[in-house]
């Protein structure tokens, strides 16, 4: 299965490479985000964005530096979002969670709309989840992670056509070595209805 991922990747970049129009997200049909790494492991690229990083310059292309680094600059915002992403990834407490992102003032934020999509979709409310990954891709179309986590939600509604639409807009981001593209193929790679939660 991997291989037939890597080969529909590759025709897709192949085929957007031909096209010199700007790239345009369609109307994304059902989705969601997914939570992460299927194994678990908290991802980094959930922290707050540092301009040194290619995840971060991935995430943020074409996007001025002072904009993206703004509200991460206010301590504020920082630390509010910090202890959130605690709260989620440390304590699994979704519900206090998005209550602490919401708080914050910022719902448009990417890395704030993608937590509280996340967190919507570890409480099992798909609908919401969707609503809020696709503020995040509103915000930021090239935002990496919400891509991936939009993916894993994608396999665990059982559509996985559009899960390789997701794992393309990886490709095209980042290259088929980011931790996402990796993420989102191996949960692809796995039998449709393993009952796998990421």
């Amino acid at each position: 299965m991997i291989n037939s991922v890597f080969r529909f990747v590759t025709l897709t970049l192949f085929l957007t490479a031909l096209v010199t129009a700007p790239a345009v997200i369609p109307a994304l049909a059902a989705g969601g985000g997914g939570g992460g790494d299927p194994s678990g492991a908290t991802n980094p690229t959930l922290a707050p964005p540092k301009s040194d990083t290619k995840a971060s310059n991935a995430v943020h292309k074409g996007r001025k530096k002072a904009d993206k680094q703004s509200l991460f600059n206010d301590p504020a915002f920082a630390k509010g979002y910090r202890e959130a992403y605690a709260t989620i990834y440390d304590r699994n407490e979704y519900a206090a969670a998005i209550a602490q992102l919401r708080a914050l003032g910022h719902d448009d934020e990417p890395h704030v709309a993608n937590l509280i999509g996340y967190s919507y979709r570890k409480l099992g409310d798909y609908k919401l989840s969707q609503v809020w990954y696709e503020r995040a891709l509103r915000a930021e179309p090239d935002f990496v992670l919400t891509w991936n986590y939009y993916g894993l939600w994608q396999i665990e509604q059982g559509n996985r056509d559009q899960a390789l639409y997701h794992l393309s807009r990886i490709a095209a981001i980042c290259g088929i070595d980011c931790a996402e593209y990796r993420s989102l193929a191996a949960a692809l790679d796995k039998p449709p209805g393993t009952g796998l939660v990421y």
